[in-house]
C-alpha cells in the first residue's frame, strides 16, 4: 500500500467512541449488580427464601455473565482480527444495549414463577457473549490510532468509560434506591436498565464515523492462511495465561460494586442510599485518575503503573471492609475511595495498552478478548459469589472476603511481574518483539500469493 493510500489516524475520535462503548458496558454492570444487591434477590426468587441464599443467587446470576464471556471472547475476538475492529465494536454496542433494556422488562417471580429468574439467567448468558468482544475490539482501536508516544494515554479512555459508567448508573440509581419500598420494587428499579437506551443512542452516533486503524487495513492487504485465533492460541496461550492472571485483579473491583453493598445493607443494616454514594464518588474522582494514570504510563511504564495500582488496591479494601462493619462512613467513604478511586483507577488506566501490547497486531483483538475475558470471567464470577458465601450466611464475616481481595491481587502482581515493558516501542516494533522466529516462519509461509489473471 502506498503511503498515500495509507489511511490518517483518528486519535481523538478513536479514544471517544471507545469511551462511550465502555461507559454502556459499565452502566450495565454497575447497574446490574447494585439491583442484584438490592431488589433482584427479592423479585426474581421466592419471598419465603433465606434473605443471604436469595443474595447468593442473586449474585450467581451476575456471575454467568461472566462466566460465557471466554465463549464470546472466542467468537467476537477473531472477527475483529480478520473483520475489523469497528465491526465488533457496533455488534457489542447493540448486543449489550439490548440485553440491559430487557432485564427491565421482565416479568418477576410473583407473575410467573420459576420461568422469572430463568429468563433472567438466558439475558445474562446473551449479554456476557456480546459484552466479551467490546473493550478488546475498542482497546486495539484506539491504541492503533494513537500517537506512537500517547498510547497508554489514548487507550486509558476505554477504561475511564468504566468510572463514567459507574457513576451514571450509581448517580441514577440512588433516588430510585431512595424512593418507598413498594414504588421501588414494583416500577422504579425498571428505569435504570431502560435508560441505557440513551446511551446506545449517542455510541452509535459517535462510532459509525470512526474508520478502521491504518496498522489494521495495511495487515489484511496480505492474505494470510492461518486464522488469528488459531495463531494467537498455537503462540501466545503463555501471554493469554498471563494476561488473564493480570485481569483478576477486577475482581477487586466486582466486590467493590456488587458484593459490598449487600454485605453493608443486609449484614450491617447500613443505608443503601448512603452506601451507593461511596461508589459514586469514586467513580467521580476516577474519571480524572485515570487519564492521569495513563499519561504516567506514557513516562514511567505500563508495568509499573500497573503493579502498584493493583497493589494498592487489594491491600486498602480490607480496611474498607473492616470500617463498613464498624458503620463509620468517614472510614467507610475514605478507604473506599482510596481502593477503587486511586489505587484500581490506576491499575484500570494501566492494562489496556499493558496488555494490549503483549499481543502483534494480528491477533491483538483475538489474544486481548481470550485473555482478559479468562480473567474477568474467573475473577467475576468468583469475586461476589465467593464473597457472599465466605461472609456467612448473615454477611457480617469481613476476614474471608479480606483474604479473597489479597489474593486476587497477589494473583495479578505476580503475573505482570512476568511480563516485558513495552512502552519506549512503536507499534510496528511491538510486532517483531512479540513474535517468535518460529511464528514468523509459520505466517510467513501461510501467505497467500494473487492468483494469476
Amino acid at each position: 500500500m502506498s503511503k498515500s493510500a495509507t489511511p490518517r489516524k483518528m486519535p481523538a475520535r478513536a479514544a471517544i467512541a471507545s469511551w462511550i462503548g465502555t461507559t454502556l458496558e459499565y452502566y450495565d454492570f454497575a447497574v446490574y449488580g447494585t439491583a442484584s444487591a438490592l431488589v433482584l434477590n427479592q423479585l426474581f426468587f421466592p419471598a419465603d427464601m433465606p434473605q443471604g441464599i436469595s443474595v447468593l443467587l442473586s449474585m450467581v446470576t451476575f456471575a454467568i455473565g461472566y462466566l460465557v464471556r471466554p465463549l464470546g471472547a472466542l467468537i467476537l475476538g477473531p472477527l475483529g482480527d480478520r473483520f475489523g475492529r469497528k465491526f465488533v465494536m457496533m455488534i457489542t454496542l447493540f448486543g449489550i444495549g439490548a440485553c440491559t433494556f430487557i432485564v427491565g422488562c421482565l416479568p418477576t417471580y410473583s407473575q410467573i414463577g420459576v420461568m422469572a429468574p430463568i429468563l433472567l439467567v438466558v439475558i445474562r448468558v446473551l449479554q456476557g457473549l456480546s459484552v466479551s468482544g467490546e473493550q478488546a475490539s475498542a482497546i486495539t482501536m484506539s491504541l492503533e490510532h494513537a500517537p506512537e508516544r500517547r498510547r497508554g494515554f489514548t487507550t486509558s479512555f476505554t477504561t475511564s468509560g468504566s468510572a463514567s459508567g459507574g457513576l451514571l448508573a450509581t448517580a441514577v440509581f440512588i433516588p430510585f434506591a431512595a424512593m418507598p419500598k413498594e414504588a421501588l420494587l414494583s416500577w422504579g428499579w425498571r428505569v435504570p436498565f431502560w435508560l441505557s437506551a440513551v446511551v446506545v443512542v449517542v455510541a452509535y452516533i459517535i462510532r459509525r464515523t470512526l474508520d478502521e486503524t491504518p496498522t489494521f487495513i495495511e495487515t489484511q492487504a496480505i492474505k494470510v492462511q492461518l486464522a488469528p485465533i488459531r495463531q494467537a492460541i498455537r503462540f501466545h496461550w503463555r501471554t493469554i495465561l498471563r494476561v488473564a492472571a493480570c485481569a483478576m485483579i477486577a475482581g477487586v473491583s466486582y466486590l467493590f460494586a456488587t458484593f459490598v453493598v449487600s454485605f453493608a445493607t443486609t449484614g450491617y443494616g447500613l443505608n443503601s442510599a448512603i452506601m451507593l454514594w461511596v461508589p459514586a464518588c469514586s467513580s467521580f474522582l476516577s474519571i480524572f485518575v485515570t487519564p492521569f494514570a495513563g499519561y504516567l504510563t506514557d513516562l514511567v511504564g505500563r508495568k509499573r503503573i500497573f503493579i502498584i495500582g493493583a497493589f494498592g488496591s487489594g491491600v486498602a479494601a480490607v480496611p474498607y471492609f473492616w470500617a463498613i462493619t464498624q458503620g463509620n462512613w468517614a472510614l467507610i467513604f475514605t478507604f473506599g475511595i482510596i481502593s477503587h478511586g486511586i489505587f484500581y483507577a490506576s491499575a484500570n488506566a494501566a492494562w489496556p495498552a499493558f496488555f494490549a501490547e503483549m499481543f502483534p497486531n494480528r491477533v491483538r483483538v483475538s489474544g486481548l478478548a481470550v485473555g482478559t475475558q479468562i480473567g474477568f470471567a474467573v475473577s467475576g464470577a468468583i469475586g461476589p459469589v465467593a464473597a457472599t458465601a465466605l461472609a456467612g450466611a448473615d454477611l457480617t464475616n469481613w476476614i474471608g472476603p479480606s483474604i479473597l481481595a489479597i489474593a486476587l491481587m497477589a494473583i495479578s502482581v505476580i503475573a505482570a511481574l512476568t511480563a516485558k515493558e513495552t512502552y519506549r516501542h512503536t507499534v510496528e516494533e511491538i510486532d517483531d518483539l512479540q513474535q517468535s522466529e518460529l511464528e514468523k516462519e509459520t505466517v510467513t509461509a501461510s501467505i497467500l500469493l494473487p492468483s494469476k489473471a
